[in-house]
């Protein structure tokens, strides 16, 4: 395994910046989540580690060294896509032995039959070994696919939003498998998604990006608690945060013009009055949709609240973040 440092690294496609100037360190067996929307430079960067592009500007160092002009195959790194690429003639073990048959790493067979019932035993698909890629199930198929990645004991993984092609329950399942693979080896991993519940529950570095900009890098609690701007608050946490005219409540400070309200930083029983439009059953926990001057404000109660649409609720904010008319934390 190994550190990764981007320096300056930009790339562009025509007049579209993918990345633009970034530059930050992914510590060796760190898991660091890259989060933000459709056209943020995600994948871009991802494939600019990988080799498969070419940055326009900056340098790529993996463990030390800089890997400019080198071929993704000798920058010994591991990519998971979205979609399995698993071979479908061949069966589990050989899809899994296949990567270390490759004619630059020339592994012995002994060798590979040790690792890949190694990793089948990481991954908890020894059972499966000779069954046809074709015969396993969607997240028996990207366990599979992970495999691949790690047989090969990279210096870094790369992973390209692995669990979106999955139904709820297999992500849910994946992902708690993924973190404990992840820890287990001490592996370095660079995960791209826009899922930020992925992002809370398995990264132990966030870094969010907006127009291929890296705007903010740091733990997930870091990120939630002290975003640098507003469009970094919205990125993390569920419910959405509130963002709403600051001086809806008293006590906004000079400057700003967005008061941001996570839904826990409500206080309820004194201050402004709103009402309650809707109601949300969660099982543990309601969500209450209020409404205040024509605004709607998102806030949490107790799973058996008595409340019902149409109450009078009055509430307050409670560790408030405010943000400037550019959307700049102030």
């Amino acid at each position: 395994m190994a550190e990764v440092v981007l320096s300056e690294v930009s790339k562009a496609f025509g007049p579209t910046q993918a990345v633009d100037a970034i530059s930050m360190v992914v510590p060796d067996g760190a898991f660091v989540v890259l989060l933000g929307p459709t056209g943020a430079g995600k994948t871009t960067t991802l494939r600019l580690i990988a080799g498969l592009e070419a940055p326009d500007a900056g340098d790529i160092l993996i463990g030390g060294r800089s890997v400019a002009g080198e071929s993704p195959a000798a920058r010994n790194v591991a990519m998971v896509f979205q979609q399995y690429s698993l071979y479908p003639h061949m069966t589990v073990r050989e899809n899994l032995a296949f990567p270390l048959r490759s004619p630059i790493l020339r592994t012995p067979e002994d060798e590979i039959r040790r690792k890949v019932a190694e990793v089948a035993e990481v991954l908890r698909i020894a059972h499966k070994l000779d069954n046809r890629a074709t015969a396993l199930s969607g997240g028996e198929m990207q366990r599979v696919s992970i495999g691949r990645a790690l047989v090969r004991e990279p210096e870094i993984h790369l992973m390209d939003e692995p669990l979106s092609s999955l139904d709820a329950k297999l992500r849910a399942d994946l992902r708690v498998e993924l973190k404990r693979i992840q820890a287990g080896l001490g592996a370095t991993m660079l995960y791209v998604t826009h899922d930020q519940i992925e992002a809370m529950t398995m990264a132990t570095h966030v870094g969010v990006l907006d127009a291929g900009r890296l705007v903010q890098l740091g733990s997930p609690r870091e990120i939630y608690e002290n975003p640098v701007s507003l469009y970094v608050a919205g990125r993390l946490g569920l419910p959405r945060i509130n963002a709403l005219p600051a001086d809806l409540f008293a006590g906004a400070p000079a400057g700003a013009a967005t008061i941001g309200l996570r839904p826990e930083h409500i206080a309820q029983g004194e201050g402004r009055e709103a009402r309650v439009a809707r109601i949300e059953h969660l099982g543990d926990q309601t969500r209450l949709h209020l409404t205040l001057d024509g605004h709607e404000i998102v806030t949490l109660a107790d799973a058996h609240t008595p409340l019902e649409p149409g109450d009078a609720l009055a509430i307050q904010p409670r560790n408030a973040l405010y943000f400037d008319v550019s959307g700049d934390r102030i």
